[in-house]
Parts: C-alpha cells; sequence; structure tokens
C-alpha cells in the first residue's frame, strides 16, 4: 500500500492544489490525512485536496511524487475512484449498510446543486426547514430510524413529483416543486438482498425546501411512518448522526 501525491497543478481559490491519493484503502489515505493534519474538509471522496504550500510537508511525511498521469491509472486500478460530476463534491464512500431484510449496500454519498439524471432517480429526500431554520423529520417504520421525509419512485412520475408527493403523505405539507433545490445525491451499489435500486437506476435525490411558516403542524394518514416532528438542527444529530447518509446531510446544512 502507497500513499500518493502529485504535483501542484490544480488551480481553485487563488491557489494551486495536489491529489493526494491511496492506491488500496480509503482507511489508510484517512489516517495518513489526519497525521498530516490535513482537515476533514478537503476530502473529495476519492482523494484530499492538499494546497501546494504543504506539498513538500505531505511529501517528507511519506506521501510518493506520482506523476497526475499515473496517480489516476492507479486511482482507478484500486477500486477506490469515485464517480462524479464537474461541480460535485465527494463526501463519503459508505460499505457494507445493513438495511431491513437483509439487505447490505455500498454507497456513495455526493453534495451537489445539480440535479442529478433523472433516468438513474429511484427516490427522492427532501430537507424541509421553517422559517426558524428547524427540519421536519419521519420515522421510518421499515428502517426503524428518523429521517428527512421521502421515499421510492412511482411509475411515470418525476422526480420532483415524487418528492412533493412523499413529503405530504408523510408530513402533510405541501411543496412548490419549484422551490425544491438538489443538495446531493447517494449513489447504491447492492452487495446482498435486493431493493429498489439496480444498475442504471441508483441514485437518490436529496432536494432541500424551505418554508415561510415556523413549525407547521405535521400529519399523515399512511402507515410507513410512525411518527413526524420538527427538530432543531442540534436534536437532528442527535437523532441522525450515526446513519451512514448522516455525512451527507451534515455537509449540505
Amino acid at each position: 500500500m502507497a500513499i500518493l501525491i502529485d504535483p501542484p497543478r490544480f488551480e481553485a481559490h487563488g491557489r494551486r492544489w495536489s491529489h493526494l491519493v491511496s492506491d488500496a484503502s480509503l482507511e489508510e489515505l484517512h489516517a495518513f490525512a489526519r497525521r498530516c493534519g490535513i482537515p476533514a474538509r478537503g476530502f473529495e471522496g476519492d482523494h484530499y485536496d492538499v494546497p501546494e504550500d504543504r506539498y513538500g510537508e505531505v511529501v517528507a511525511a511519506g506521501a510518493r511524487p506520482t506523476p497526475p498521469r499515473d496517480l489516476l491509472r492507479a486511482l482507478v486500478a484500486s477500486g477506490l475512484r469515485m464517480q462524479k460530476r464537474r461541480g460535485d463534491k465527494g463526501v463519503a464512500r459508505v460499505r457494507d449498510v445493513r438495511l431491513p431484510d437483509g439487505i447490505v449496500v455500498d454507497v456513495d454519498l455526493i453534495a451537489s446543486p445539480q440535479a442529478a439524471d433523472p433516468a438513474r432517480v429511484f427516490a427522492a429526500l427532501v430537507l424541509v426547514r421553517d422559517a426558524a431554520g428547524d427540519l421536519a423529520v419521519v420515522r421510518s417504520v421499515w428502517r426503524d430510524e428518523w429521517g428527512a421525509p421521502g421515499g421510492g419512485r412511482e411509475e411515470g412520475e418525476t422526480v420532483r413529483g415524487t418528492a412533493v408527493r412523499e413529503v405530504h403523505e408523510e408530513t402533510g405539507l405541501l411543496l412548490d416543486d419549484r422551490g425544491l433545490r438538489p443538495v446531493g445525491y447517494e449513489r447504491f451499489r447492492g452487495v446482498a438482498g435486493g431493493g429498489p435500486w439496480r444498475e442504471g437506476r441508483d441514485l437518490l435525490q436529496l432536494f432541500a425546501a424551505d418554508l415561510a411558516a415556523t413549525r407547521p403542524p405535521l400529519t399523515s394518514e399512511h402507515d410507513d411512518t410512525s411518527d413526524r416532528r420538527w427538530v432543531t438542527r442540534r436534536e437532528l444529530e442527535r437523532l441522525c448522526g450515526t446513519t451512514f447518509w448522516w455525512p451527507l446531510v451534515d455537509r449540505v446544512l
């Protein structure tokens, strides 16, 4: 196993940057970054961005200088490369997520202001915030956990239509689909068992929406959720901070 770094050539925010990767393990990459004091916000799903003024320090700590093309080849060969579009930001790759019914998946968490390819979206969730900044959450019966309202896409339904319908069914709130802002998506890869995702239809779209009212009543006549409430940002973390998807929500909030 090796930690690789390319020369600082990528320009952003008035500086030049290097890419720091592992050729075998994200755990190894995170551990090296912590030892070097590279902040977690520098992680991009499969690499860390390192500013040019820290390049020599990181090389001295053990990173191997590598030409960009060779670094990319090593990353692809390792299986750690996270596919994403320009403007997307990789947040985390979560392996062996165990869901109910014996289902196991790997999930990429990606923050993005761009809507995901609708042909690939199988579900949508919405981070609904009121005028005070509090968030609406529901308790899923199937997952037995709290989370943002949302659910699976029905035949012939648009992604925004799914989001509006699911939020209404689970909270009683009626959103205007024009007010939905894409903030990220989750990419699922099945490992064991079967869920509503498959190759080519593997993305869960995450939206955000803001309300003009403060804590309007939440209601539901559907039995796929057992409870619903408004929570503060801190309360949301207490309820959901151990879920596999929390790093994405934490990033976009």
